[in-house]
Order: C-alpha cells, then structure tokens, then sequence
C-alpha cells in the first residue's frame, strides 16, 4: 500500500463531521469517491487533520450506495437495518431519511430509530430474549412486529402486546460464515410449528419464519438451504390452518475484509431464485436485516503504535501494540475470525516487510489481535506512527468498553 499521507489531496478541503452530539446530517445523493482500497476521499481528508486516536471515521455516503445497491439487488425485500450493527444518530438519521426500516435488540434502540424519525410501524423487535416490560413500553410506542423462539417468549409477547404480529426464529446452519453464529438463538423446525400454532391460540398473529445464517456470510447458497427449510414450513403451517406470509432472511451479507466476497447482486439473484422456486402459491413478504452489509466498508479506525518491541533478540517477530484493541472496539478479531486490511503511514518506504503480532494497549492478556494470521508490516514502524485498520464501520464503537482500564470508549466522527 501506499503511504498514508499521500493518499490524500492535498488542496482537499477537510470533510464536514457530524460528531454523535450533532445534528443529524442531510439526506444528500452524492457517490463515495474511493482514492485507495476501503478509504474514500471525505475519509482522508478528515484523517489528514491528525485526529486524536484511536477513532472511527465513517462516510455515511458509503453507507447510502450500500443501501441503493441492496434495494436494487433485492427489490422485492424490506430493509431492516440492524441497528446493533452502528446505531449512530447521523447513521441511523440518514438510513431514515431513505425509507429504511430497522431491526432492533432493546428499548433503547427503539427510542434512539423513534426520536429519529423511524416510524414504529417500520419497527421490529427482534431479540428473541426481551424483558415483558420492554415489550409491554414497545407496544406502546407502536410497535406491532416481534420476534420468538420459545413459549415462554411468545406468552409474554401475548400478555403484554396482545395482538402483535410474530415471526419464529428457526435454527439454520451457519458453514460459510466467517463470524458463525451460535445455538443461542432459534428452534428447531419442528418445535416452529408447534409455536406458531400456540401463537395463534393466544390471540397473536404467527406471520411467518426468520432464520439468519451467520454474520459475514460468504456463501451465497446457505440462504437455499434455509429458505428451504421455511418453505417446507409453511406448507406443514397452512395444513395446520394457518396462512403465514413474512420471510424474514436475517443478515449475514458481508462486507469486504482481506479477500473478496461475492458482490451484493449474486446473493440478490440467489435469493430471488429460491424464493421463486421452493415457494407455491403467492410470494411471501420479505425482510432483510443487514448489518455489517450496509456499513462495514464505510468505516476506518485510525489507530496509533505505542511500542515496537521484541521478547527476545533472537525473534525475528516483532510485538507491535497498539492504542486500539480489544476492548476498544476490535472485539470481533476474537479467534483472528474477522482480519481487518490493515496500512500503516510507513508502507512502501523501502524497508521491507517483517512478522508481527499485533496486541492492544490494555493489562490484560487477551487484547490480542492478531498472533497467527501472518500479519507483515513495514521493518521501520516505530512507537507514534499511524495504522488505519479498514473496513470497520460495522460492531467497532458497539463493541468498545466504557473505561476498562481507564481507556476511553471509542471516538467516532461521522463525515
């Protein structure tokens, strides 16, 4: 990669912020202008000022196209942003603006999308482990759609948002993902349709099947097998009396890390494919909840080297530990699973490139990064330089803690 500092126009004007105490931005139309590999022109230019580190810096024009290109790849299919993915005002603000519909995990996302100017009919709680008083204040706010995967759940969503429309999780295989999913959440097929019937004997309205096929999802022919899966499904619910109508196809669309990843329009195309073919009869109402799909590439932390440092003279791999790490936002490099591209502002100086492991700046031994994923950075990196990690606009500043040990959360300017 080329030097950080030349990456930017240097007769650039630096890009407006909106920081998360500001205003929402405007909806605008404007193409994101790449002039390198995951960072764009409003990116560099911010970073030209030398923001204090570490900090996200996201160009929520990115996050625009990344929507327009969803729709246009899945047209048939409501967008459900998945708020838990970055539920920052400017963000969230500009996806209302563009008729989006969001996905949310807890009260207080709810309120954040509502004092935004969400619509609650555009709403749906979709945590299936949700307090009966967190339901009890949805339903007053006017949301109408929920998720389940267990009775207990679909009782207290019948006690306290009686009538509520409901939609059953099902369990689904997560091979393909780079970040899978666990057992946690959904049930088996079988134990589906009898909830959907108890649902309906309590007086809520079972509307159909949500499955999700695990985040970073880079094989496009998992969403057959459980679209499959939920076909099977509602010709057994029909037999049953029931008329289930909503597919919701969850997330997992991925963003582009270190390797290429299929483009948006191959999983469109093998969606609508399925659908069309496993489904009889009229087409169902199809959601999509996507997350790191809509804002993972508009995203960089921009981070600072504390120290260089070796344990041993005769290593040839350096430590290199920097003011970001796993507490600051970089949760998601647990088990190396997701491997951010990485530039440094030494790259290309003629050094050369050696081994490193790459670890965080807090007194505790799992902010680590990276330690088997082969990472080379430049041989002249010392103590005060910058690295960018890209592609993180997607569970960064979420995923950062509040004060461990004495670091700040994570900065995050939105631009």
């Amino acid at each position: 990669m080329t030097p950080l500092a030349l990456r930017v126009d240097p007769g650039a004007e630096p890009a407006p912020v909106c920081r998360l105490d500001s205003p929402p931005l405007s909806v605008v139309a404007r193409p994101p202008e790449w002039v390198a590999p995951g960072l764009t022109r409003k990116m560099a230019a911010f970073l030209a000022t030398r923001p204090a580190t570490p900090c996200l810096v996201v160009d929520l024009d990115v996050v625009e196209a990344n929507y327009h290109a969803l729709h246009a790849a899945l047209p048939e299919a409501e967008v459900y942003y998945a708020v838990k993915a970055n539920p920052a005002p400017p963000l969230v603000a500009r996806l209302v603006g563009l008729g989006a519909r969001f996905d949310t995990a807890s009260l207080p996302e709810i309120d954040l999308c509502l004092a935004l100017g969400a619509d609650p009919a555009h709403l749906s709680f979709g945590n299936t482990i949700k307090k009966a008083r967190d339901i009890a204040a949805a339903y007053e706010r006017g949301l109408r759609l929920f998720a389940f995967d267990a009775e207990e759940e679909l009782r207290k969503i019948a006690e306290h948002a009686p009538g509520s429309r409901v939609f059953c999780r099902i369990l689904t295989d997560n091979a393909g993902a780079e970040w899978p999913l666990s057992r946690k959440f959904g049930c088996s097929p079988v134990m589906a349709r009898d909830l959907m019937r108890r649902a309906a004997d309590l007086g809520l309205e079972p509307v159909g099947l949500s499955f999700h096929v695990g985040s970073q999802q880079t094989d496009p022919s998992q969403w057959d097998h459980a679209l499959a899966l939920v076909a099977d499904l509602f010709r057994g619910l029909r037999a049953d009396g029931l008329e289930p109508s909503l597919v919701n196809l969850g997330g997992g669309l991925p963003t582009r890390y270190g390797r290429p990843v299929p483009d948006v329009d191959v999983y469109g195309a093998g969606i609508r494919a399925a659908v069309a073919r496993l489904f009889e009869g009229p087409a169902p109402r199809l959601i999509v909840e996507p997350g790191r799909g809509l804002v993972g590439n508009a995203g960089v932390l921009e981070s600072e080297v504390v120290l260089v440092s070796r344990k041993d003279e005769s290593e040839a791999r350096r430590w290199v530990y920097l003011d970001a790490g796993r507490f600051n936002g970089l949760a998601e490099t647990e088990g190396e699973a997701i491997r951010y591209p990485l530039a440094t502002d030494r790259d290309g100086d003629g050094t050369g490139l050696g081994p490193v492991v790459l670890a965080g700046p807090t007194c505790d031994s799992v902010d680590v990064l990276y330690d088997r994923a082969d990472v080379r950075l430049p041989l002249s990196l010392r103590a005060g330089d910058r690295l960018r990690l890209m592609s993180t606009g997607a569970y960064t500043t979420t995923y950062a803690s509040v004060g461990f040990n004495g670091f700040a959360p994570l900065a995050a300017h939105y631009v």
